[in-house]
């Protein structure tokens, strides 16, 4: 029972320290408040005297307002180094975007450039483009929308703003107008292909070698100098071994070998009643009833049967007219010589 009245009275005796500490405690953070306010409510007088003997003037001040108006100066001023800052810092950002908008106008102007470079292209385009289909037989003003009507973009005007977009769509236009006719003379060409390649058109000695050295018609015999009709051309590499191809897409109708006239030569009948001959040659690389395209080769230049030299004696026959190999040739830019026959 002792023990509990101890215990009672030590609990007593601590809440009453610490009430007693927090009374001190409390009355000394009052007692600074009040000295602060004592101070904060001083006033003091501002004499401002002059040099001369005008009135002395005095401004009566407390400590307060002392303190708030350092603290408006401090902030006015804080305000305006933070304003000059973010002026300085904006200005810089604006010679940015005005220097990356004079390369974006520099770009612009360089666009427009090459937009009218591009126009006046599509232009000259057209214009070959009407006379080519002109010349195939088809109308072209049928086939092509004109780049010179201007049509309105969204209501805007040829000398609006959107001027350069109005040239690139009518660009679009165009081209998407004149996918036809490109694609009808490429089925023309395709055709006239097809056809070409059933007419012996081309060189016919691969690699577009060779020279001629004797024309179609009349002219001397090598052997006798008698005038004679010399029945087709006569092309030389002044050698022996060169590829000699077929002119025409045909079948081979003969192969076979005349020691005294055109020694080791080739017929190949084609459509439309073409025929050819390749005489002369030092061997074959074809046999009767095959069929061959025109460039393939058939045999190679030779000396072989009445002849003077290595060379290739060519004919074309339409049924049963010799005609002149030199009208069908597409021939390449070569000198004329005449030589070995």
């Amino acid at each position: 029972m002792a023990q509990m009245h101890y215990y009672k009275r030590f609990e007593n005796n601590l809440v009453q320290k610490v009430r007693n500490g927090f009374s001190r405690v409390l009355g000394k953070i009052a007692l600074f408040f009040k000295a602060v306010v004592r101070v904060m409510l001083r006033r003091y007088t501002i004499v401002l005297v002059p040099h001369s003997e005008k009135r002395v003037h005095n401004f009566h001040v407390s400590v307060i307002s002392l303190c708030l108006f350092f603290v408006v100066f401090f902030a006015l001023a804080g305000a305006f180094f933070w304003y000059s800052a973010f002026t300085g810092s904006t200005r810089g950002h604006l010679s940015l975007e005005d220097g990356r908008l004079k390369e974006s106008e520099a770009y612009l102007e360089q666009l427009r450039s090459e937009i009218d470079q591009l126009s006046q292209s599509a232009r000259s385009f057209e214009a070959v483009l009407s006379g080519t289909l002109t010349t195939l037989g088809s109308d072209p003003q049928a086939e092509i929308t004109a780049l010179s009507d201007r049509s309105s973009f969204f209501g805007q005007s040829p000398d609006s703003v959107l001027k350069e977009a109005e040239d690139v769509r009518q660009l679009a236009v165009y081209l998407a107008s004149v996918v036809a006719p490109v694609k009808e003379i490429g089925d023309i060409l395709n055709n006239q292909s097809g056809i070409l390649a059933d007419i012996p058109s081309i060189w016919p000695i691969r690699g577009g070698i060779g020279h001629f050295t004797t024309f179609f018609g009349m002219t001397p015999d090598p052997f006798t100098g008698a005038m004679h009709t010399h029945t087709g051309i006569d092309i030389s590499t002044y050698r022996s071994g060169d590829p000699i191809v077929a002119t025409a897409d045909g079948i081979v109708s003969y192969v076979g070998n005349e020691p005294s006239g055109f020694g080791m030569y080739i017929i190949i009948r084609h459509q439309h009643g073409f025929y050819t001959r390749y005489a002369h040659l030092s061997a074959f690389r074809v046999e009767m009833g095959q069929q061959v395209k025109q460039g393939e080769t058939i045999g190679y230049i030779g000396n072989t049967g009445r002849s003077t030299g290595p060379h290739l004696h060519y004919e074309v026959h339409i049924g049963s007219d010799v005609v002149d190999p030199y009208k069908y040739l597409d021939i390449r830019a070569s000198p004329v010589r005449r030589g070995a026959r």
